[in-house]
């Protein structure tokens, strides 16, 4: 397949991902102790040129760019920067970008591996519940994806307080308790948004007749994934997961989800 125009906007998105991953090691040098506003910025100008290769895409396609892999991955990039822009306008989180810029500078660049992006005889999100549902679903992947960033600054910062007092004193990174609230609230807007999407399911199959949805490998591992992070919610409501272990929690599930998502998709027949 030729090389859209609009994948030069998705390219330019992902330099600005990969320039601001290279300031996370900055960042980290000086134990973050000096609040600006240069990884957000970068990360708010990238958002904006991924944001233009999006519509670019669907208004060549006239649907929602979201039919294949490279579609669904530049999706997800997207709702993930564009959560850390609205979490970010509060300083002490605006290292959550910090954190988030090396792992959306790696899966952007799997993006752009030859392959991904092709195209069916016939496209699959050109009405409004079956692009609903998926948007829905990968918006909730979005919000667990900064939820998972907020675990490992949760780690992080602990470990500071445990070894490196002095770094920690001095560092800006928002308190653990704030921190534990953040991906509390971020679990629970992914978990409604995740749960929408594939409630929406039954209509998708009764909108396009009979379909084996219910034993499609990506829907099951959805519902896998929906049940992992229900547990999560429900043992921190039950106060026998916080602090520590919700973080480990919260990483160890989505790293699963970063892991298992692409493999899922090819092994899909409804979703490839």
């Amino acid at each position: 397949m030729s090389w859209p125009p609009d994948k030069n906007w998705f390219l330019a998105a992902v330099i600005l991902y990969g320039l601001s991953a290279l300031y996370t090691v900055f960042l980290w040098r000086r134990g973050f102790r000096k609040d600006d506003w240069i990884c957000y910025g970068l990360l708010a100008v990238g958002f904006v040129f991924h944001f233009t290769a999006m519509i670019q895409r669907g208004l060549s396609l006239n649907r929602c760019p979201i039919d294949n892999l490279y579609e669904a991955t530049s999706f997800f990039m997207w709702t993930v920067v564009g959560t850390y822009l609205i979490v970010g306008l509060w300083p002490r989180l605006r290292f959550i970008g910090a954190f988030a810029s090396p792992m959306l500078f790696a899966i952007g660049i799997f993006a752009l591996f030859p392959g991904l992006d092709e195209q069916g005889p016939e496209p699959r999100y050109v009405n409004g519940p079956v692009s609903l549902h998926a948007a829905m679903i990968l918006l909730g992947y979005g919000a667990f994806a900064v939820a998972g960033v907020a675990a490992v600054m949760y780690l992080t910062q602990e470990h500071n307080l445990k070894f490196r007092k002095l770094l920690a004193i001095q560092s800006l990174l928002p308190s653990i308790q704030r921190l534990e609230k953040v991906n509390t609230r971020l679990l629970v807007a992914g978990f409604l948004l995740l749960t929408f999407g594939l409630g929406m399911a039954p209509l998708i199959v009764g909108e396009h007749g009979p379909r084996d949805i219910y034993t499609d490998a990506k829907f099951l591992w959805s519902v896998l994934v929906w049940g992992m992070y229900g547990a999560l919610i429900l043992l921190h409501w039950l106060g026998r997961l916080n602090g520590h272990r919700l973080a480990w929690g919260t990483a160890g599930v989505f790293a699963f989800v970063m892991l298992t998502f692409w493999g899922t998709n090819l092994l899909s027949q409804l979703h490839q």
